[in-house]
């Protein structure tokens, strides 16, 4: 079988769904068009309707294909960080804002982004609600790998889950201060700090070694 050759393009739905993601960070989503986005692919529309129904289904492959990258770089990120030696609240911080900087890159300087997260939430809250979840399990699974590697004890009435979801709070919290998360680095900067404090609050203290009695025996 011959190999493919490197230069080979895309397959037609990865090609679509780049060329929407330009048009919707250009023009937005309720400016952006299928037509656009067919030509923005390099096809026509009704072959682009071939592959999505409407400009709506085209949004939510786009959002899911955002919320998929932004779940594989938050998994490498701990990966990576844990392999480093890093402390938990190191490794949350890399972990969370590895995925904040995946789901943001493809909208930095948009001239769109509030508008973009606003129909995001009407367009597919269903797919913002199931990825929520499957964030907060990962984050859950992180801590729970950690603890148990490290030997590390959480304090007392805390568990796991209910860490998870403290730290889920934090990132929600820290999006009231930056609704569109941008600037990118002052929202890391104060998720950082809430992270760090929160995860601090968490653990239990390190149990102390009783002293070696010394002297002679008797």
């Amino acid at each position: 079988m011959q190999a493919k050759s490197p230069t080979a393009k895309a397959p037609p739905q990865d090609r679509i769904l780049d060329a929407a993601m330009r048009v919707f960070r250009r023009h937005g989503f309720r400016r952006s068009s299928i037509e656009q986005a067919a030509e923005e692919a390099g096809l026509t529309r009704q072959a682009l309707y071939h592959h999505f129904a409407s400009k709506e289904a085209l949004f939510r492959a786009v959002l899911e294909r955002l919320y998929e990258q932004g779940l594989a770089a938050e998994i490498a990120a701990a990966r990576a960080a844990e392999e480093e030696g890093l402390a938990l609240a190191d490794i949350l911080v890399a972990q969370i804002g590895a995925r904040m900087q995946s789901l943001l890159s493809s909208l930095k300087d948009s001239p769109h982004t509030e508008e973009l997260f606003s129909e995001h939430l009407a367009q597919a809250r269903d797919l913002y609600q199931s990825y929520s979840s499957r964030f907060s399990e990962e984050i859950a699974t992180t801590i729970a790998r950690v603890c148990r590697t490290r030997k590390l004890n959480l304090a007392s009435g805390i568990t796991v889950r209910e860490l998870a979801r403290c730290v889920e709070m934090a990132i929600h919290g820290t999006k009231s201060a930056f609704p569109s998360m941008q600037p990118l680095d002052a929202f890391l900067k104060q998720l950082e700090t809430m992270l760090r404090m929160l995860i601090a609050g968490a653990m239990a203290p390190a149990a102390k070694k009783s002293p070696r009695k010394t002297g002679a025996r008797k």
